[in-house]
């Protein structure tokens, strides 16, 4: 079984919205042959708590604007830093990018076929890593900071 197309949307519309609030890391899964509750995993970061609610809050307003969909869940906005949307059809994680790399759900779900996004969601790939050198050469308190 693969994913629907009904899915495949909801993932698409999920992942331009959370690249124009600058996601970091944006993947989608299909998860549909290992998974009967769902059909595909999108997963995001961002480097703030509150990156994390804005990313959420575009996802869910454009769900709903553009496609009619209302998550029938949604878990983790009093803390911000692992923010569940369900869908049914689709799950989207949108994470603290600290709890991205200590909970790696990619590492779970790397045998799953990857969903193609749109070419804004691919570009973001690679960001979080990019926001953290910069970061550390920024703050030379940090582990690989650069004093001046």
């Amino acid at each position: 079984m693969t994913a629907t197309d009904r899915s495949l949307e909801l993932v698409s519309t999920a992942a331009q919205a959370a690249a124009d609030k600058l996601a970091h890391d944006i993947i989608a899964y299909d998860v549909s042959d290992v998974l009967s509750i769902t059909d595909a995993f999108v997963l995001a970061s961002a480097p703030s708590d509150r990156q994390v609610k804005s990313i959420v809050d575009e996802i869910e307003e454009r769900l709903l604007k553009e496609l009619g969909a209302k998550p029938v869940r949604r878990e983790g906005d009093r803390e911000a830093r692992w923010v569940l949307l369900d869908y049914v059809d689709i799950v989207v994680h949108v994470q603290h990018s600290e709890e991205r790399v200590f909970y790696a759900l990619e590492r779970l779900w790397k045998d799953c076929p990857e969903i193609e996004l749109p070419a804004d969601a691919r570009a973001t790939r690679g960001k979080a890593e990019e926001h953290s050198r910069l970061k550390a050469a920024e703050d030379p308190a940090e582990p690989g900071g650069e004093w001046r």
